[in-house]
């Protein structure tokens, strides 16, 4: 069975054992890695708290295993600020272009991302993706692809990319709403601006469930729907959290 993955047409019930060590090489984060990551987060975490007064809700949602952290999408600083929801290391995947610059593509390695080829069946980047949860590390995904615009979050722009690998490595996605990030730094703009941020991390949501094994293309589509509901709640909590919007009456 196949079906769209983030933008691409992906086998469900293909043998994963071809190509295994491609996912491998991405997948794996080295010790040089995990002290760089550790160092720049303490950084980012210090900027966010006096440039954004980033205020995080929802800390205990998180589970203690590996999950996917599935934020809304509206800023191109959404990446950084997501992963202070937590101190755990993330792990992150990203459009494969970033890595033509090879300094920039050199330390996104370093600290834990791997490239995604869109547009293609990039099947070595979904394996990279459920073996970074198979090592127990997290990792960021954003259902809706790419950044978006407005305030509510379109079943339209969804992917189902999230659910597909959350189902293949049976793990939990973490919802999470972003407020402040897009008056941050608007569309257009290279410079961050002083406002507040805050992130809000909803409920984990359990994985969908596999039938004889195999992986079915409604619960993968009933597992999104849900992510967009939730998205769309959470991203208003955020909004009003940080000043962005006055509270529904």
């Amino acid at each position: 069975m196949s079906r769209s993955v983030y933008g691409r047409r992906v086998d469900t019930g293909a043998d994963d054992s071809a190509g295994g060590d491609g996912a491998y090489r991405r997948s794996r984060h080295r010790l040089g890695g995990r002290v760089l990551y550790r160092v720049l987060w303490t950084l980012v975490l210090g900027v966010c708290k006096v440039l954004f007064r980033l205020r995080v809700e929802g800390k205990q949602n998180f589970p203690s295993g590996p999950f996917i952290l599935a934020p809304v999408h509206r800023s191109f600083i959404d990446t950084p600020v997501a992963a202070m929801a937590t101190s755990r290391r993330m792990r992150f995947m990203g459009k494969e272009s970033l890595w033509e610059i090879r300094p920039l593509g050199a330390l996104l390695s370093l600290v834990g991302g791997f490239p995604v080829e869109r547009g293609t069946a990039d099947r070595t980047a979904l394996r990279a993706a459920t073996d970074v949860l198979a090592l127990g590390e997290p990792l960021v995904m954003f259902p809706e692809g790419t950044r978006r615009s407005g305030d509510r979050v379109r079943r339209g722009d969804m992917l189902d990319g999230p659910a597909f690998v959350a189902a293949r490595a049976g793990v939990p996605i973490v919802p999470v709403g972003l407020g402040g990030t897009v008056r941050a730094l608007p569309v257009g703009s290279v410079i961050p601006r002083p406002r507040r941020v805050v992130i809000v991390v909803g409920n984990p949501i359990p994985p969908p469930a596999r039938v004889d094994g195999r992986l079915s293309r409604r619960a993968v589509s009933e597992q999104t729907d849900r992510l967009h509901e939730e998205l769309g709640d959470l991203y208003l909590e955020a909004r009003v959290l940080a000043g962005q919007q006055a509270a529904p009456a």
